[in-house]
């Protein structure tokens, strides 16, 4: 009898379509069970995500708010425009891709078809400039200034010009009210890249393709309130990208305004005073030289001297924002970032570095008093200091016999600051540092805030540099394979100091100590640094971080961020100094190195202190500088390759000042006159509508009357005390500034979307001369050190 079933399946083959059985209906309650999952459970949702694959957004960009000067008078505001714009979903059902349309629109705007055409062409990476980077379903702006006529003629034919359309827009406008052109603090716009709204995709403030956003200035730094929210519109679209129904939208809320502590009327005067005494001091003579001063750059910097708003900050050479508006041309481009404009998209209130002079003296004095010198002791302050074979001249070889610090600076007595700085040098070990270094010197300059960014609420400030021994040995590796390649013992003097600076660039040596206590060599500082640290004299030692924006205000006016003043720390003097350097300072604009250009100032009504400074720099001609203070403000002027401080920039400080307080040249006060005789505090009034109240402003008006004679009487009429002041300051010119360490922006190239001055304190590379200690070209190498300077 057969043990095989009657089905002929054996036990094993049964087994085995029992589990194949088990498997199949396994695989098939999963895939039920997921489908189920796909359209009951989550259906709705993956139904929402296949509309949306089919949804094709629309953005009505917010209007952006505006940026206001302290009174509530637009600086950079919104106009409406006729802008002509074409839409690619139309123009791409035609024939011919809408080339007809576009060649027409060319005839009406007085355009050629390829502009147009460029215009309306999407961004790829292999297209360049001008291209559309936005949606390709946003209409596509071809130009900003149509003419009413050009808009009617458009309107009137439709039929020839369909996608196009002509609509009134807000675009941006950098107003310049009273002539005050702000360019530099303002900044300007451009159209997001496609990496930024990566970036911000995840933040509280993401991008859209149609956002323009800031690049500079306080357009960037106040972007994302400035910005708003633009509207969206979502159109439903067939495979085909034709638009078969609206989905949804939202409207577009417009952006927060910005109330600046700016003044636009001292703005304007600043701006002005600048340029005059640029182009004053290109018609001095420099014997040094023998040329005209070139006077290429400079800034001025305006502060409250009790918080540190920024009342003023003008910028030279400058340049007109409203040229990105709509987008900027290929000319406009290549003129902003080219070395021969010398880069006025850079804010030189915060990017410009150079060596500061005789300003830096306040935290020279300041050094010696923490190294344990009587501030009131008596110091020589002979003609000239010698260190072995170099000699160290003072100002024009003229000497004052034995002097207390605050004499030294009113006179601006570079020996005596040479020999404290000597003294010091050798105590901390010479060439051969002791362990622990006092470097008094070095670390009192830190202590007042520099070669650090002072936290202005403006973008790509830089934070200059302080040559301590640190950065000298990091300077020396950075640079030593290319000074031992170029140097040559014996050689021209390039190469004789990149001979030195290849055995020991790293030492600090006497000349670098005294050549830096009077502010020369390789220190690096800003306008704005230096405004900072006068201010804090001035109110009594506190820092504060200067700032510009002073509120943010809602659209409607019912919110208000006020942007309080805030300190980023103390000056390291204690009261008793503090009153020691105000006298001095008040002494140098009265019988010091100012004196002779505030004859006739009414110090008992508004006492003035000053300090004035003339900077040598590798291979060009001198710096001017020139800082101050009242009880109110503060102001710094510099100017570059533009002579001596009180020369080139006191008479402009003192008209600024004047302005402010409404004086004439003999020290009279109209305050009818006066554009600010003390601090704004408030804020100006807002309406309930969410509109804010500005007076109108005038076109500034430069004062054509002669000057007084005591405000041009030169030096030494002042009961003598001040000798004439020469074109020329005496000096080799060569302070061991590396070669192109001037503390104006080199060509770098770099885009202009962030205005970035180079750090110029970076090492140079290779072949670059060492920074040397200001040696004249017949030295013997031994010592360094600078001749006497003319402030």
């Amino acid at each position: 009898m057969s043990n095989i079933p009657e089905t002929g399946r054996t036990p094993r083959v049964q087994v085995r379509l029992v589990i194949i059985q088990v498997l199949v209906f396994s695989l098939l309650l999963t895939l039920g069970g997921r489908l189920w999952y796909l359209q009951v459970r989550n259906g709705a949702e993956y139904t929402d995500e296949a509309k949306n694959n089919h949804v094709q957004q629309v953005v009505q960009p917010a209007v952006r708010g505006s940026i206001l000067d302290s009174q509530g008078v637009p600086l950079a505001d919104n106009e409406t425009r006729l802008v002509v714009s074409a839409s690619r979903t139309e123009l791409m059902k035609m024939q011919d891709k809408g080339k007809a349309v576009l060649i027409r629109l060319a005839g009406i705007l007085g355009m050629t078809p390829k502009e147009v055409g460029d215009k309306v062409r999407l961004c790829d990476n292999e297209t360049p400039q001008p291209c559309w980077n936005g949606s390709p379903y946003q209409p596509i702006p071809v130009t900003d200034e149509a003419t009413t006529q050009q808009a009617l003629q458009i309107r009137e034919r439709a039929e020839d010009f369909p996608g196009i359309t002509a609509e009134p827009t807000a675009v941006r406008r950098y107003a310049a009210p009273g002539n005050a052109n702000t360019a530099q603090v303002l900044g300007y716009l451009s159209p997001v890249t496609d990496e930024e709204i990566t970036e911000a995709q995840d933040t509280d403030s993401p991008f859209l393709r149609s956002d323009q956003v800031g690049r500079s200035g306080l357009e960037r730094t106040y972007d994302k309130y400035l910005r708003g929210d633009a509207g969206v519109t979502r159109y439903e679209v067939d495979n085909l990208g034709r638009v078969i129904g609206q989905a949804k939208s939202d409207q577009a809320e417009p952006g927060s305004n910005i109330i600046t502590s700016i003044d636009a009327r001292v703005q304007a005067v600043a701006e002005y005073e600048l340029q005059e005494a640029m182009k004053a001091a290109r018609k001095e003579h420099d014997r040094n030289t023998n040329q005209n001063y070139k006077a290429d750059a400079g800034a001025v910097v305006v502060l409250e001297s009790k918080t540190g708003r920024v009342v003023s900050m003008a910028s030279q050479p400058t340049y007109d924002p409203n040229a990105w508006v709509g987008g900027i041309s290929a000319k406009d481009y290549a003129k902003l970032t080219s070395k021969k404009s010398n880069f006025p998209l850079l804010n030189r209130g915060i990017q410009s570095q150079a060596a500061p002079g005789s300003i830096f003296k306040v935290i020279s004095s300041t050094a010696a008093v923490k190294a344990g010198y009587d501030f009131n002791g008596s110091y020589p302050c002979p003609s000239s200091y010698s260190i072995g074979s170099q000699v160290f001249k003072n100002f024009e070889s003229q000497g004052y016999g034995s002097i207390d610090l605050g004499r030294a600076l009113e006179v601006s007595c570079d020996t005596v600051f040479y020999g404290l700085a000597h003294k010091e040098w050798q105590k901390d070990g010479g060439n051969k540092p002791k362990k622990g270094a006092n470097d008094y010197f070095y670390k009192t300059a830190k202590e007042f805030g520099l070669a650090k960014e002072t936290g202005i609420d403006l973008p790509n400030e830089v934070a200059g540099r302080i040559p301590d021994r640190q950065w000298k040995q990091d300077f020396w590796e950075a640079n030593k394979a290319g000074w031992c390649k170029q140097g040559k013992k014996g050689g021209t003097y390039v190469e004789q100091l990149a001979y030195e600076g290849c055995l020991e660039g790293n030492q600090m040596r006497a000349g670098d100590a005294v050549n830096y206590s009077i502010g020369q060599g390789d220190t690096l500082v800003t306008p704005i640094q230096m405004a900072t640290i006068y201010a804090a004299i001035a109110n009594g030692g506190t820092m504060y971080d200067p700032s510009v924006g002073k509120a943010i205000v809602s659209p409607d006016g019912k919110k208000v961020t006020e942007i309080k003043p805030k300190s980023h720390g103390k000056l390291p003097i204690d009261g008793k100094l503090r009153d020691q350097l105000d006298k001095a300072l008040a002494g140098v604009a009265t019988t010091g190195s100012a004196a002779w250009r505030f004859g006739g100032w009414p110090q008992d009504k508004i006492p003035m202190h000053a300090k004035t400074g003339t900077a040598e720099v590798y291979g060009k001609q001198t710096t001017s500088w020139f800082a101050s203070y009242t009880e109110d403000y503060t102001i710094v002027m510099t100017i570059s390759q533009g002579g001596t401080g009180s020369g080139a920039s006191g008479p402009a400080v003192r008209k600024i000042y004047e302005a402010m307080y409404g004086l004439d040249a003999k020290g009279g006060q109209n305050l009818k006159k006066a554009l600010m005789p003390e601090p704004r505090g408030a804020l100006p009034k807002i309406e309930p509508d969410g509109t804010i109240d500005a007076p109108s402003i005038k076109p500034f008006e430069p004062d054509k009357a002669p000057l007084d004679g005591n405000e041009i009487a030169p030096a030494g009429d002042n009961n003598g005390l001040v000798p004439q002041a020469p074109d020329d300051t005496g000096q080799a010119p060569d302070t061991g500034q590396p070669p192109g360490d001037t503390g104006q922006a080199p060509d770098t190239g770099q885009a202009p979307d962030t205005g970035q001055a180079p750090d110029t304190g970076q090492a140079p590379g290779g072949g670059q001369p060492p920074a040397g200690p200001g040696r004249s070209a017949n030295d013997n190498g031994q010592l360094a050190g600078a001749p006497a300077r003319r402030d």
